[in-house]
């Protein structure tokens, strides 16, 4: 009889091999084939930035495809140099021997001596350090598989074949114009996924939205048919933690699908699309709407009643811009409720809005925050409040029936960026906002986008 012990995925067979469960060494070695790799020729996948969804997204692959040595290689890049805090390292040091293990694993490595040292502040820990025994930053309490990390961008990326943008948008732009100088002499352009989740707003020569992807293009030159997208309704720790997720792969028909197949596993079913950077927008839009979801709990005291309230003119507002953005935005409805009832649920733009409530942050504190990473939808309220204040875009008003911007349309928008942007009210004014009498029915605000031909290609950079 065979324990259960020793049936695991990483067990070892008495040949001194390693069992391939579900097919993962056949994904692989159909994906290197894809990539024209040769017999010792590794397939290199590094992860760009560490935060909670890249490290995630790291360490799955590490879990699935680690132990193929001879055929894969998965690392993590980060920067090197920020130190933790006291608080942090004992907080760690209590995560760490409340999980047997996790304190078996680290006094094998000989690493559990240097986090009893941080917790009594004989040494200084490193982000990048403590990385490399699987510990995030932004999920401590989520320990992870270890990762090799690299702290040195030019030695992670340079022969890589698959690099995963796990940046906040706000830093894709600076690293990526960094990595387009470790690419000048290659022959083949990598394979790209982006799981940055967040826009940028430019004005000319149209107003028109810049994502990630396009910024990653821009500034490397690796064509867009290499440059995918990956988002969806989940959280990154309990993906980890194999709670069932489901995610979208997006881009040109070239990988989508031989990428959704290798990284599909039995709890992280993933599906592709070949709508890139409308599901990219997507993927930003309900961020906006997840801080002020996080204020209207806090304020109203965990309320059904203003949470639905809220619930019915934020997706309303969603519904009413996605019919500005996409040419068939029936087919983004699903996807698009389904991230932002997660990310309203469980994320970490809803939890900043409900410590903005709280008084335990302000504004001014700024939008990267510690323990949770950068806080995306701050940025986001700016660029789309930005686009959609363009006269050039202008729609009917229902009642007046005169041409207005659209985001006179868009009171919660509205009234976000005047807590968080301008910064001319505070939280409460989210539920005076949805208390004012003057706000159109949602049913109205979606009513107005179906009957008219709202449709701006040039939003998103299509040609008209």
């Amino acid at each position: 009889m065979v324990s259960s012990k020793e049936s695991s995925p990483n067990s070892i067979h008495s040949n001194g091999g390693i069992p391939h469960l579900n097919g993962v060494e056949e994904k692989l070695d159909e994906l290197r084939l894809l990539l024209g790799k040769s017999e010792g020729d590794v397939l290199r996948i590094v992860g760009v930035g560490a935060g909670a969804w890249g490290s995630v997204f790291a360490a799955l692959m590490q879990d699935a495809y680690g132990h193929l040595r001879d055929k894969i290689q998965v690392r993590i890049w980060r920067r090197a140099g920020r130190s933790v805090d006291r608080a942090t390292a004992e907080h760690l040091f209590e995560v760490i021997n409340s999980r047997e293990d996790v304190l078996r694993r680290l006094i094998r490595r000989c690493a559990y001596l240097k986090y009893v040292e941080a917790r009594l502040g004989d040494r200084t820990l490193y982000a990048d350090e403590i990385l490399k025994d699987g510990f995030c930053l932004n999920m401590i309490d989520t320990p992870l598989c270890p990762l090799k990390v690299v702290t040195n961008l030019q030695e992670a990326v340079w022969d890589a074949d698959i690099v995963v943008n796990g940046l906040p948008s706000t830093e894709t732009r600076e690293v990526f114009q960094e990595i387009s100088r470790y690419w000048k002499e290659r022959l083949t352009p990598p394979i790209i996924i982006s799981l940055s989740k967040g826009i940028e707003a430019a004005l000319e020569p149209v107003p028109h939205i810049i994502t990630p992807t396009q910024m990653i293009n821009r500034a490397t030159g690796v064509p867009m048919e290499n440059i995918l997208y990956l988002g969806g309704p989940n959280i990154a720790s309990e993906i980890y933690n194999k709670e069932y997720a489901n995610a979208r792969i997006c881009g040109a028909d070239k990988w989508r699908k031989p990428l959704a197949k290798f990284l599909r596993q039995p709890h992280f079913i993933v599906w592709d699309n070949s709508d890139l950077i409308t599901h990219e927008v997507m993927g930003g839009l309900k961020n906006v709407y997840a801080i002020g979801a996080g204020m209207v709990a806090a304020l109203t005291n965990e309320s059904a009643t203003s949470k639905s309230v809220y619930f019915a003119h934020c997706t309303s507002e969603m519904i009413f811009i996605t019919h500005l953005l996409a040419e068939e935005p029936e087919k983004l409805a699903g996807p698009l409720l389904a991230d932002t009832y997660v990310t309203l649920l469980k994320g970490r733009n809803a939890w900043y809005g409900q410590m903005l409530a709280k008084g335990e942050l302000r504004p001014d504190m700024g939008d990267s925050i510690k323990g949770k990473g950068m806080i995306q939808g701050v940025s986001a309220v700016g660029a789309f409040y930005e686009l959609l204040s363009q006269s050039c875009l202008s729609v009917l008003h229902p009642e007046g029936k005169t041409p207005v911007a659209p985001v006179e349309l868009c009171p919660i928008l509205k009234t976000l960026y005047k807590i968080l942007i301008s910064r001319e009210i505070s939280t409460e004014g989210i539920l005076q906002a949805l208390r004012d009498e003057t706000m159109n029915d949602p049913r109205d605000r979606i009513e107005i986008a179906q009957s008219h031909a709202f449709y701006r290609p040039s939003l998103l950079g299509q040609p008209k």
